[in-house]
């Protein structure tokens, strides 16, 4: 039982990340040269986004209160600590994922899901959710520069010309927000293509090479496996 609700779960979030990858898809289709299909498509994208936010909101709820009654996760990644304690067992990790395909942050990930990525020598595994990707990247950074990571929301490079934020200390700022640490919160209603974007925009924000990031896609594991 437990691993059928650990698939709806699973299921449930792969319907939302490719509901948002889709508006970004129907968005980018459209002939933005031609005002009438412009207007049309910004009707549809106002009206996408409503219900979406809405439909963000309940499958967000009914994931946490599946959860919290079954007291079965939608994922349990694996991570290692890189201190001398923990440094044995991020190698092999590292070694278990080194046998996977890898990706960078230049490709294009729509319809895709990922399984695990390596940043700065720190590796982490069994993913399931683009969401999960984001936030233990910002820990990650947050844990090796808090301070740097406490001005985020005030940074312009994280608010949008119409001053929408990609960080805040005030969760009611956000269209869907998840705490990261010390009251930081994360706008999280993107696709995966977006978060793509965000993460390249931080690492690049703490000084680190975007292609220094090594990311697997769980389609991978699953095509090698059914080899």
């Amino acid at each position: 039982m437990k691993a059928r609700i650990r698939q709806i779960l699973t299921d449930l979030e792969r319907v939302r990340e490719n509901l948002l990858t889709l508006s970004d898809d129907i968005w980018l289709s459209i002939d933005h040269n031609d005002a009438d299909a412009l207007q049309e498509g910004f009707e549809f994208k106002q009206a996408y986004n409503d219900k979406m936010a809405s439909f963000n909101r309940l499958a967000t709820d009914l994931s946490a209160l599946i959860q919290q009654f079954t007291s079965v996760p939608v994922e349990t990644p694996i991570s290692a600590d890189t201190s001398q304690n923990g440094a044995a067992e991020n190698e092999r990790i590292i070694h278990d994922l080194d046998r996977e395909v890898p990706h960078s942050l230049d490709e294009n990930f729509s319809y895709k899901r990922p399984y695990g990525f390596v940043l700065q020598g720190r590796a982490y595994k069994d993913i399931v959710t683009w969401q999960r990707v984001y936030k233990l990247t910002c820990l990650q950074l947050a844990q090796a520069n808090r301070e740097r990571f406490a001005a985020l929301p005030t940074d312009p490079e994280f608010i949008s010309r119409r001053g929408n934020k990609d960080f805040s200390y005030d969760q009611t700022e956000l269209r869907t927000a998840l705490e990261i640490t010390n009251g930081i919160y994360a706008e999280v209603n993107l696709s995966a293509n977006e978060i793509r974007k965000r993460i390249t925009r931080l690492l690049v924000a703490f000084d680190i090479d975007p292609h220094s990031f090594v990311i697997y896609l769980r389609e991978d594991r699953d095509a090698s496996a059914a080899e």
